[in-house]
């Protein structure tokens, strides 16, 4: 985490592996181990069994990626509540932005988030969610990718796709049914967004992360 990536590097396990740390220190990273591949634009790195974020803040970020990669969706958004810290980043968000968005437009965009997790059934389009936040969809569009990394429909997709893998985690409902309830339409639709985004299927999704299988992790 943060200026933890340097003491990584002195061991040579960040060697020829890309990886950030906090954007105050990313050249000194860079010029002092010149064989890691510093990203100073993201939050957070994931190289699979070394990872690496940018400041304490962004930290957070990548503990919920780690419980979202092993533990389901379900867990990280129970410890993101917890932690009163947002469901998810985009890990390729920028960590610094010298244009800060101005407070009362964060603060409506924060809502409108809110307010189309609670409404991922029903159509979510760019226009809808630029109306919610009083804003044209030109602005809202440009905004809402400067605060969450993601397009305003990638960040729905994205959304949608978590409340699947929380059903599939907590419920016997079917493919079809989630579908249905997260705003996807078609099981054929879900399956094709989950490979797309997590790379595998939602059968296979729910036997690896489903409440049983955690609970009986030696099961056949």
């Amino acid at each position: 985490i943060s200026t933890g990536a340097f003491a990584l590097a002195a061991t040579g396990l960040l060697d020829g592996r890309r990886a950030t740390t906090h954007w105050h220190y990313t050249r000194a990273l860079a010029e002092r181990y010149p064989g890691v591949r510093v990203d100073e634009n993201v939050l957070f790195v994931d190289e699979g069994t070394v990872l690496t974020s940018a400041g304490a803040a962004s930290g957070i970020d990548l503990c919920l990626h780690i419980l979202r990669r092993d533990l389901g969706v379900a867990a990280s958004h129970h410890t993101a509540r917890r932690l009163v810290a947002a469901p998810y980043r985009s890990g390729g968000q920028a960590q610094y932005v010298p244009r800060a968005v101005p407070e009362p437009l964060g603060e409506r965009f924060a809502a409108t988030r809110e307010w189309a997790l609670r409404h991922l059934g029903e159509p979510l389009s760019l226009d809808v969610l630029a109306r919610h936040a009083a804003v044209s969809a030109r602005t809202f569009s440009r905004r809402f990718a400067d605060d969450t990394g993601y397009t305003p429909m990638e960040w729905v997709t994205r959304a949608r796709i978590d409340a699947a893998r929380e059903l599939l985690e907590r419920s016997e409902r079917g493919v079809e049914r989630i579908a249905v309830e997260v705003g996807l339409g078609t099981g054929a639709n879900l399956r094709l967004h989950f490979q797309r985004v997590l790379g595998t299927s939602p059968s296979e999704y729910r036997r690896t992360f489903s409440r049983g299988a955690r609970e009986n992790p030696g099961d056949p």
